[in-house]
């Protein structure tokens, strides 16, 4: 297909823009153009373009390491107040504030609302909570842009957080039972008597599980299972692990990350990322997941996301706000799709949802696979990513799962995860999507206006977001 100068919308006829400026600001937002929009009017026929006006993020770290006693509210706000700053947003109220995290204590049930009333925005700014798993950022950008199409807000921020070292810990369900018990009880007769059921083993927590309530695998197992199945090599794994930590590293060397992270206690980059990384190296490592496999087996550590801890932020706006302010829009927001796949049963691999929402996306712009200059696919784990780009490349599958007359085809891997991605950088599940979507911004405004990026990110049952972003 003939590749447009530009796309139309399809955010159920809504026109989004993805906007990432992730320069200084000249001016600071009037107090009355930051928060909801005034006289909104737009409808279904009347959208908005909406842009993400910067990100920002803290460096990411593997579990247990730097930020062990940080909490999600914590990071979330250091996340977001440095996009305050960075846009001169101290005190402002913006429309609305979405975020959310995938491990959470119960403390955290009003996440988003406290991490604002903790941070540098006017706490007369709303928030709530988005969870999706590892979707979840991306989702709570969908859902601020949204409202700024519709003209029901002109500026908000989305984002997420998630900790692992920091994970919650509940105590088991006979103790709860109990417990609620002797919190119903009318008198001390009653307590003692529900306390006299407790038993030792009783005792011991209900630690959080990595693996998926309706089969009981983890992600890894999971996907390890997909990856054999579509024949992924561990050369070729090992070999994208490797260029994503290069791609990184060089990010950094050049500055190109100094105006998407905010140090936090002391941390100034990602700490999962290795530079040194080479086949050589990764090719002593022994797999990690689906070790039954035997001598099959090709999924290890490095080819696959640590545990992590961190946080990110999006700002977005509408066009019109971001020109009163001073805000260079880089990229626009063009459409998304969400996809679920039935992974229970065992008809389709857990993280290959985004496989089956990205044809129903190109076919609704018009477009081709090959129609875009950079590709962000999450790097959950290297198989995933090589048996997505798998799928679209085989004909029965497109045929017979997809509905398509032909392939999608190859894209050119030299686009893809240009300055690296989860493999290097990390992956805390809500805080992916913020630093996905703040990169490729960042890339199409280099690129110039009408470039084109692809957004894919995979999701804990059997979910997926993708979206297509347009450099300004």
């Amino acid at each position: 297909m003939r590749r447009s100068s530009r796309s139309a919308s399809s955010f159920t006829k809504i026109e989004e823009t993805a906007m990432a400026d992730t320069t200084p600001a000249k001016k600071a937002p009037s107090k009355k153009a930051s928060g909801a929009a005034k006289n909104a009017t737009a409808t279904p026929q009347q959208v908005r373009r909406v842009a993400v006006i910067g990100g920002n993020r803290i460096p990411f770290a593997r579990s247990n390491t730097v930020y062990t006693d940080a909490s999600n509210q914590e990071m979330l706000t250091a996340a977001l107040d440095g996009l305050v700053d960075r846009f001169n947003l101290q005190g402002e109220r913006v429309g609305e504030f979405a975020a959310g995290a995938v491990l959470k204590h119960s403390r955290d049930f009003n996440l988003a609302r406290e991490t604002v009333l903790g941070s540098r925005l006017s706490p007369d700014t709303p928030a709530y909570d988005v969870q999706q798993a590892c979707d979840t950022g991306i989702q709570a950008a969908v859902l601020v842009a949204n409202k700024i199409a519709l003209g029901k807000i002109e500026v908000g921020i989305a984002g997420g957080s998630d900790t692992t070292s920091d994970a919650p810990l509940a105590i088991g369900d006979k103790l709860r039972k109990i417990l609620l018990e002797a919190n119903r009880a009318k008198d001390a007769k009653g307590r003692l008597a529900a306390f006299a059921k407790i038993r030792p083993a009783y005792l011991a927590p209900d630690q959080p599980r990595n693996a998926e309530p309706r089969t009981g695998l983890s992600m890894g197992d999971s996907q390890a299972i997909t990856t054999k199945e579509w024949g992924i090599t561990r050369e070729a794994q090992d070999e994208l692990a490797v260029t994503s930590h290069r791609n990184l590293a060089k990010s950094y060397d050049e500055g190109w990350q100094d105006d998407l992270v905010t140090p936090f206690r002391g941390v100034t980059k990602d700490n999962n990322l290795r530079p040194d990384s080479s086949l050589e190296k990764l090719a002593k490592l022994k797999p990690v997941f689906g070790k039954s496999f035997g001598d099959e087996a090709t999924m290890t550590a490095a080819n696959s996301t640590p545990l992590s801890d961190g946080a990110s932020v999006m700002l977005l706006s509408s066009e019109d706000e971001a020109a009163k302010n001073g805000w260079t829009p880089e990229a626009f927001f063009v459409d998304y799709e969400t996809a679920a796949v039935d992974y229970v049963s065992g008809a389709e691999g857990l993280l290959m949802a985004p496989v089956y929402a990205v044809p129903r996306m190109l076919e609704r712009q018009g477009l081709t696979l090959q129609d875009f200059d950079y590709y962000e696919i999450h790097e959950a784990f290297a198989g995933q990513v090589l048996t997505t780009l798998a799928a679209w490349e085989d004909p029965q599958f497109c045929k017979e799962k997809l509905g398509l007359d032909e392939p999608l085809g190859s894209i050119d891997r030299s686009k893809l995860n240009v300055k690296g991605s989860s493999l290097a950088a990390a992956h805390p599940f809500a805080a992916t999507g913020g630093r996905i979507v703040a990169n490729l911004a960042k890339l199409l405004h280099e690129k110039g206006e009408g470039s084109r990026g692809l957004i894919s990110i995979c999701a804990a049952g059997g979910q997926g977001v993708v979206a297509i972003l347009e450099g300004a």
